[in-house]
């Protein structure tokens, strides 16, 4: 089994549950990358990229299956044609050489960032009407063609494709952090004494893995399933964070019209200075959405059961506790 990002958040998760099945791994990783989540694991490296289809050609020779998990998850980015250069382009080109070489079954892991919310706030599913005009933000925005792009390969080429779209993953092995992990470290540093009236599907980075496990195993060709877990407002997912880690929880809420200046002076700051922004402009516009999801289509055909939130928010606070991250 080929699995892309296996160096990164989910992926490495990904891989070990893989292995843990019993299959062989082989991960896709590129010469600049940090190999931290894969020490002590038993898989074979082959070193490519995903905008270099030659060294793709090379990295599914052989393979069975894939988890394209890669991808660029920033919020931000001083050249945004970075992020769809990888997600949409990238995509394209790691199924067009899995068609090409034979591989009988991709598990591609968008996000439920391409999904639509409903307007009262209750969980979105896999059929939730959305449009590209939805989309905020680049991230949004190249994960949702990604999305069109890799079904496009998949007709094209009569490719077996399952898609995948996880929550908001926390746990441990966030060595960037992601922008989740990165909120989660804040509220453990006691660093955020305020907050934005969202909600967030909080899912543990192993259950995601599992998932994707299981979609590759039982998933219906062509199918979305959403991995998720437990849907809480960020005022409660921080003030768990907080009774985790010894802090006081947050007291005073802001509405993101306040907080928008703030992101768009950080974001000009960061143009000048290279530093990635504290806070974005696109993650305080999608906080005007509380962001909750139904996973029930993959706990009914795939027999998906994530744990409770609070068992992922512990882990992820313990894991950078013990790993010195401040």
């Amino acid at each position: 089994m080929l699995v892309t990002g296996a160096t990164g958040f989910v992926g490495s998760a990904v891989a070990r549950c893989v292995l843990n099945a019993g299959a062989r791994v082989r991960a896709l990783v590129r010469a600049s990358s940090r190999l931290d989540n894969l020490r002590g694991l038993d898989v074979e490296t082959v070193t490519g990229d995903l905008c270099a289809p030659e060294s793709l050609a090379r990295a599914v020779q052989g393979c069975r299956g894939v988890f394209h998990v890669a991808a660029d998850y920033r919020l931000w980015a001083r050249h945004p044609s970075e992020i769809y250069a990888t997600n949409v382009r990238g995509s394209r080109n790691l199924l067009v050489a899995a068609a090409r070489a034979g591989v009988q079954r991709v598990v591609y892991t968008s996000s439920v960032a391409t999904l639509g919310a409903r307007a009262d706030g209750s969980p979105a599913d896999e059929e939730t009407p959305v449009s590209y005009g939805d989309m905020i933000g680049h991230y949004k925005r190249s994960k949702f063609l990604a999305e069109r792009k890799v079904r496009a390969v998949a007709d094209a080429h009569g490719l077996d494709v399952v898609i995948v779209n996880p929550a908001a993953p926390v746990g441990p092995r966030d060595i960037k952090p992601t922008p989740t992990g990165r909120m989660i470290l804040d509220a453990a540093r006691g660093r955020m004494p305020a907050y934005v009236d969202t909600g967030l599907d909080i899912v543990h980075v192993d259950d995601v893995a599992r998932g994707h496990w299981l979609a590759y195993q039982r998933g219906v060709r062509g199918r979305r399933y959403i991995l998720g877990g437990e849907n809480l407002g960020l005022r409660e997912i921080l003030a768990r964070v907080a009774r985790i880690s010894g802090h006081h929880p947050p007291r005073w809420r802001l509405p993101p019209d306040a907080v928008l200046p703030i992101a768009w002076a950080a974001e000009a700051w960061a143009r000048l200075s290279g530093r990635t922004p504290l806070i974005t402009v696109a993650g305080v516009e999608l906080s005007r959405k509380r962001m909750y999801f139904s996973h029930a289509r993959a706990a009914r055909e795939l027999g998906y059961e994530p744990r409770p939130a609070q068992s992922a928010l512990e882990d992820a606070v313990h894991w950078f506790d013990a790993h010195g991250y401040k």
